[in-house]
């Protein structure tokens, strides 16, 4: 690509110094002709953004790299807010310069609580007010010269991407998942069999002979999204239900931190579970964090173990519970049942039964009592408090199951530790070996035998490895079998009998779907006059958000656990009474009034990147494929790189997943997976200052004594480390940066703090460094009295071409693991050897502006120009290191911190103070070590030793 020369920017102002007066101006024009000029524009194979001439481009490698969606505050973004997006525009940037087509975009999660409570307390529409923040988003970031593709940006809440959003959840709606061919099919499909008997109707009944009404319960118990009265979270202080993930640790809301409750309602679900083992095994397949995979791993939670019957004398169902040590059954002594079971009523039996230890009762009267307190007060607690609680309880239900493979008679407890969102929400207590149990029938006078022996191992409870002991009947022994060896006998004894069989549970649970707001994307879903959900056809879409006289749900106080949803659009009854004719003349319908979750739109948005203004279908075939689809045999596809927090790595790369593993199993991609490298971003925190009140003052008025104390207005306040935040008094926008220092300082500085997955203070008086940096390399090429350029054609000496190379050789290395930091500091080395030197050789500076250019790219295209070039620098090749410069001197200097070795560096003899204090610095270990404490003092002894004081 090529731009028309201009005259470069005018440095009356500012003589002919690289000042921030000059470098806005300079940013502010390359910015305003890199938009004019579709610089960053990225040709697709087909369609609209299919462009003449760049085969050439289409032929080579591509090269996508993603944002984790932002989502636009009104309070716009701070100096933290950037530092992904810097990164991944130094990737997007030096990608182009290798040759790649680079498809860099950002769009906008608009939907979602916060614009809604906004719009709650100010009575403006939250489109509104979300249209303006994006606006803002768009200016600061424009600000930064991201190199995005424009053309490809979109936010959730424009209509278009509403559309494709509810065409993928019909997709969804009229899918099932065949476990036979273990992928989703289309319910047609399912349909189908059922009317030519392929496949068995469940519970026997003949398809012909079953009313409309009844096909469609059929029908709905496969869909891979459904209608279900379940357990759901219910947060009364926002009126709505939350997804499990969408609850914090302590049992509260992620917005708001208000109480959550455990309730029946019916609500939409999606069977993410179906996807459950390929969710897990497909993680081996993508080059994401392990720590992320781990977390995938046990969230998802799949166990290997065995469903077992327990038969209670008067009731008809079994008890039936999952274990993982079907081996320790005869251990079992007593059961236990999550409050929530749906045998608890039937087993509460109406009076105590004789002999019932007191401490079973709980103090009440009869079991229906104790058990009817006792529910009560475990709805009011999270599942992490029921899990933590030390104190062990419960209450006795008055009911005894046999153990079927002794046939003793064990007591059936109801107590809180025991949660429905795991295995079957009853299990057998094994108190001889697992520590919760043994708690629970210490507390409660239960026997606790031993069946694992140990060697030399006599305490109980007893969790290690061992053999089975004092475990056999008239049919079946384990004594003497291992953990292993004792599983597979007991679970074929019980598979023989009809007492039970090996199986495989789940952690993972169906993805609540249905939010009880405003803000949200509408279901393309109506109801009949039987309540059967029916899918709204394609031409109906977008359904679009009426107007509504108040944006907020009924809310209630917290503590409300008793509480019924409504929704704000249950209120417009002409939107949800509604008119239609779906192919059989026109009918009255009622629309859903629930809306999607926010997290919809982010589950699927890196497609639409790839063919965004398409309005026949979600992506042309050859632009998705283009795009995502599997490089080499056996991949899944997906992004080339996607940038992130790691909040993420549960909430939306779960559900991301799999959506697309839907749209794959029904034909609409060729990628299995969304995102093939992932990789987390670390956070740039800062200080925060409190007076003797502990009210927070402001960071930037705030001075340092010589002793190392803190003064603000004369008085001293103490110092604290954590993240910006407006009511902590100590944000730095990046606005503010701008016109301190200019973009490309900020830019070059935020890269150069450290490792990119570490997080670090900010120091805005370190900022001047990367300032600094600059203008040595602005010296370089441009005369600042003159504004002449000094480039020479003079030849280079061999020094200085192996410090060239070995520069160009260790930075295209840095580059390629995203090590930017240590980039920037073998660039900072060659920028005082070349100033040391005073070299002005081309063969010299123009790699070095080449190499900056990720960074800096302002700056580097103002270079590039003045160095006589006219077209722009992002598409210049990369430059690459001749192997004969490459071997040179070098000795070892060791990085203490405190006096303790963390690190070495293989350097030049003569390095600098300087250039050595940027390596050990960013040397990763010393990083660690360093933790984000503040750096007192750095002892240099070039070339041998650094030793950093914090």
């Amino acid at each position: 690509m090529t731009t028309t020369p201009q005259h470069s920017a005018s440095t009356t102002e500012s003589g002919h110094r690289y000042t921030s007066e000059l470098a806005e101006r300079i940013e502010l024009r390359w910015q305003d002709r890199w938009e004019s000029e579709g610089t960053f524009d990225a040709p697709n194979p087909v369609g609209d953004l299919a462009e003449d001439g760049a085969a050439e481009r289409l032929e080579g490698d591509k090269y996508f790299i993603m944002d984790m969606f932002p989502y636009p505050s009104g309070a716009g973004l701070h100096v933290g807010h950037p530092l992904g997006y810097i990164a991944t525009d130094v990737v997007g940037r030096y990608r182009r310069m290798r040759g790649d087509n680079v498809l860099h975009a950002l769009g906008y999660d608009a939907f979602g609580l916060p614009a809604e409570l906004y719009a709650v307390q100010t009575g403006r529409h939250p489109r509104e007010t979300t249209l303006e923040n994006i606006a803002n988003m768009r200016r600061q970031l424009r600000r930064l010269g991201l190199g995005h593709d424009p053309r490809r940006s979109f936010a959730t809440i424009d209509p278009d991407f509403v559309r494709w959003t509810q065409w993928i959840f019909l997709q969804i709606f009229n899918a099932w998942y065949d476990e036979e061919l273990d992928r989703a099919r289309p319910i047609s499909e399912l349909i189908e069999e059922f009317e030519n008997g392929a496949r068995d109707v469940p519970g026997g009944a003949v398809w012909a002979d079953l009313s409309a009404k009844e096909r469609a319960d059929v029908i709905d118990g496969y869909r891979l999204a459904y209608l279900s009265e379940a357990p759901v979270n219910w947060a009364p202080g926002l009126g709505t239900v939350l997804a499990n993930e969408e609850v914090t640790a302590d049992g509260r809301s992620e917005r708001g931190n208000f109480p959550v409750f455990r309730r029946n309602l019916k609500q939409w679900q999606m069977r993410i579970t179906a996807y459950a083992d390929r969710l897990l095994d497909d993680l081996d397949r993508v080059d994401w964090p392990e720590p992320v995979k781990l977390m995938q791993r046990n969230w998802i939670g799949r166990s290997h173990g065995a469903h077992v019957q327990f038969e209670v004398p008067g009731i008809d169902e079994p008890i039936v519970v999952f274990t993982t040590r079907p081996d320790t059954l005869f251990g079992a002594s007593y059961m236990v049942l999550a409050p929530e079971h749906d045998l608890v009523e039937a087993l509460t039996t109406d009076a105590w039964p004789e002999g019932t230890d007191a401490r079973w009762t709980g103090g009440a009267a009869t079991p229906a009592e104790a058990i009817a307190g006792y529910r009560a007060a475990a709805a009011a607690k999270s599942d992490v408090e029921r899990q933590e609680n030390k104190e062990k309880t419960g209450v006795f239900t008055g009911s005894f199951a046999i153990n079927p493979v002794n046939g003793e008679r064990i007591p059936v407890f109801v107590a809180d530790y025991v949660l429905m969102g795991y295995g079957t929400g009853a299990i057998m207590a094994v108190p001889g070996h697992d520590e919760r149990d043994f708690e629970f029938a210490e507390s409660f006078g239960l026997p606790t035998p031993r069946v694992v022996q140990g060697e030399g191992e006599d305490a109980l409870p007893f969790t290690g490895d061992g053999v089975a002991v004092n475990s056999a009947n008239d049919e079946v022994s384990l004594n003497g079998l291992t953990v292993a060896d004792a599983k597979s006998r007991i679970i074929a004894w019980l598979e023989e009998k009809g007492q039970g069989e090996g199986t495989t549970t789940y952690r993972l649970r169906d993805w609540l779907f249905s939010r009880q707001r405003y803000w949200g994307e509408p279901f393309p879903i109506v109801y009949d006059e039987n309540d059967v959900p029916i899918a709204l056809p394609e031409s109906m879409l977008p359904v679009d958000l009426p107007d509504v006289p108040d944006y907020s749900p009924r809310t209630y106080a917290p503590d409300d656990a008793e509480s019924e949803p409504e929704p704000p659009l249950a209120r417009v009854r002409e939107w949800v009474e509604v008119e239609l004719d779906l192919g059989d003349g026109p009918k009255r319908y009622r629309r859903e009034t629930n809306t999607m979750p926010n997290w919809a739109g982010s589950s699927w948005y890196e497609l639409r990147y790839t063919d965004p203004h398409n309005r026949d279908r979600l992506a042309d075939p050859a632009n998705e494929k283009y795009w995502l689809g599997p490089r080499t045999p056996g991949g899944t596809g997906g992004v080339d790189l996607y940038v992130g927090g790691v909040e993420h790595a549960v909430l939306h790369l779960l559900y991301a997943r799999f959506w697309h593993k839907v749209l794959f199993d029904l034909g609409h991609v060729t990628s299995e997976e969304p995102f093939h490298r992932l990789f987390n971003q670390g956070y740039i925190q800062a200080y925060a200052y409190t007076d003797v009140r502990g009210t927070y003052v402001p960071a930037d008025e705030v001075t340092e004594a010589d002793d190392g104390t803190y003064w603000y207005n004369g008085e001293r306040v103490e110092r604290e480390y954590g993240k910006m935040g407006k009511s902590l008094k100590n944000v730095v926008t990046p606005d503010e940066m701008y016109e301190a220092y200019g973009a490309d300082t900020f830019r070059v500085y935020e890269m150069s703090m450290g490792p990119l997955d570490v997080s670090r203070p900010w120091e805005t008086r370190a900022v001047v460094g990367s300032q600094r940096f600059l203008q040595r390399v602005w010296r370089l090429v441009v005369d600042e009295e003159t504004g002449a350029t000094r480039v020479t054609d003079d030849a280079l000496a061999p020094a200085t071409l192996g410090v060239l190379h070995r520069t160009i050789d260790g930075v295209r290395g840095d580059m390629e693991e995203l090590r930017f930091n240590t980039a920037i500091a073998k660039l900072i080395e060659l920028t005082n050897h070349l100033t040391k030197e005073s070299v002005t050789g081309r063969a010299a500076i123009e790699p070095l502006v080449k190499m900056l250019a990720p960074f800096a790219p302002h700056l580097a295209e103002e270079l590039w120009e003045r160095l006589g070039h006219t077209e722009t620098i992002t598409y210049a090749p990369y430059p690459e290191a001749d192997a004969q410069y490459l071997v040179a001197e070098q000795v070892t200097c060791v990085v203490q911190v405190q006096g303790k070795v963390r690190g070495k560096l293989q350097v030049s003899p003569d390095v600098s103070d300087d250039e050595l204090t940027a390596l050990a610095l960013a040397e990763p270990n010393v990083v660690r070590t360093i933790d984000g404490r503040e750096i007192r003092k750095v002892i240099v002894r070039a070339p041998k030793l650094v030793n950093v004081v914090v």
